[in-house]
């Protein structure tokens, strides 16, 4: 059938994710670094895509595409919400209690207080985040910054993650974790690449969305290791 649906020009797309995070039935994914119409039948045609994107690599053409299906569409959301069958071991939510622990050749110790720390991986009722201070950081960011666990990780329970290479909406988790757990304050350690504000962006939409007032700081660094804010 001929229908409105959306296009995806490559050269304009920065690969910020906005898009594929504004997309509500999981039509667009990143790919490569790149925004891509992944399934014509998840395109409803609406377009809260367009809005989202920052460079206006996004608009509505019509052409011959499948018509929209709102039940694969919700097909695919319950199995992306579904747990591992067999419950992965590396998944499994632990607190870490440190002391006074040895280090080799006076290296620093790990300041990380829980695990896992991957956002798709945390449990939204997690019992460490309960009364916590929010890290929320690209992953790139540690490899950056020299004094990563020092500064940042350092009293507060860390999520990270890759807005570019991840295929998923991290607001909704984040917004779930926040509408679910009694959060301090939120501190977003990004990098300065357009991409990572994918990141910042999905930690704004969780604040609004989950309509708790809570303070949030945003941290930027440079891709040779500098604090730019």
């Amino acid at each position: 059938m001929i229908r409105r649906i959306i296009q995806i020009d490559q050269e304009k797309c920065n690969g910020c994710g906005a898009c594929a995070a504004a997309c509500h039935e999981g039509a667009i994914a990143m790919v490569e670094g790149k925004a891509q119409l992944m399934r014509d039948d998840y395109c409803d045609g609406l377009g809260d895509c367009l809005p989202a994107c920052p460079t206006g690599a996004i608009s509505f053409v019509m052409r011959e595409a499948a018509a929209y299906d709102e039940a694969a569409v919700l097909a695919a959301k319950a199995k992306k919400k579904e747990k591992l069958p067999c419950g992965c071991p590396g998944t499994a939510a632990k607190a870490i209690h440190r002391q006074q622990e040895p280090t080799i050749c006076n290296a620093p110790a790990s300041q990380l207080r829980q695990w896992p720390v991957q956002i798709k991986l945390a449990p939204v009722n997690a019992p460490w985040f309960g009364g916590a201070d929010l890290l929320v950081a690209a992953d790139c960011t540690a490899y950056a910054y020299g004094n990563f666990h020092q500064e940042f990780i350092k009293g507060r329970i860390t999520l990270v993650g890759c807005p570019k290479l991840d295929s998923v909406d991290y607001s909704e988790k984040l917004t779930e974790i926040l509408r679910n757990n009694t959060i301090r304050s939120i501190t977003v350690v990004r990098m300065e690449v357009p991409c990572c504000g994918g990141m910042e962006n999905a930690v704004k939409r969780a604040l609004q969305q989950s309509g708790k007032s809570i303070p949030c700081n945003v941290v930027i660094i440079s891709t040779d290791g500098r604090i730019l804010k």
